[in-house]
């Protein structure tokens, strides 16, 4: 019988790879807490137990990624970021659109994130318009920070100009269609103050 492994006596390597299951994405800054050098990565690599997923960024091997595998990779890479618009649309099963970026909402000061896979389109908010209506969810094994379905077609409707107006509208009739909460629409359209802009829309599809 196989005996269980201790916290006193495991070996860096198998420390490594605990860290790894136990978070679905490691970071490679997630070695520096535990006193163990990034050259373990490299050699767990070499051996066929982790995979390189992405820049500092490795999984256990064996890993099986699920549909939201790009959310999951993109909150690893930038913890603070919301996601937003296209890409939360595609979370929440509203409309066809299937976009080649994961959109990401961000803080004015930060630095957009650049380079790396899967490629990341930053959008800039500040304020209650990037603190309301974030929901957080558990993908593999990994917090994803998303903006709820409400919250996202108010969004669609107030970068119609960037997103498209047909894809703010093809998100609005299945939100509709879905018996989405109307009341929480409307709250989140007079926090991204786009009330005025929604409210011939809803009125044509009531």
């Amino acid at each position: 019988m196989e005996r269980p492994t201790n916290r006193n006596t495991a070996s860096p390597a198998e420390r490594v790879l605990r860290k790894a299951r136990r978070a679905g994405i490691l970071r490679a800054r997630d070695l520096a807490p535990l006193g163990i050098p990034r050259t373990y990565l490299s050699r767990l690599v070499a051996k066929g137990l982790l995979e390189r997923v992405g820049r500092g960024l490795y999984v256990a091997a064996g890993s099986e990624p699920t549909e939201h595998h790009d959310l999951a990779i993109v909150s690893r890479r930038v913890p603070d970021g919301v996601v937003c618009l296209l890409s939360a649309l595609r979370f929440h099963g509203l409309g066809t659109q299937v976009p080649r970026e994961v959109w990401l909402a961000i803080a004015p000061s930060a630095r957009p994130p650049r380079g790396g896979w899967p490629p990341i389109r930053a959008v800039r908010m500040a304020g209650e318009a990037r603190s309301a209506g974030i929901e957080e969810h558990l993908l593999e094994g990994v917090p994803v920070r998303v903006f709820g379905a409400a919250r996202t077609v108010a969004d669609c409707f107030k970068f119609r100009n960037t997103v498209g107006l047909d894809a703010a509208l093809e998100a609005l009739r299945e939100f509709r269609r879905g018996r989405g909460d109307l009341d929480a629409l409307w709250r989140f359209a007079l926090i991204c103050r786009v009330a005025r802009v929604l409210r011939p829309y809803l009125e044509a599809l009531a």
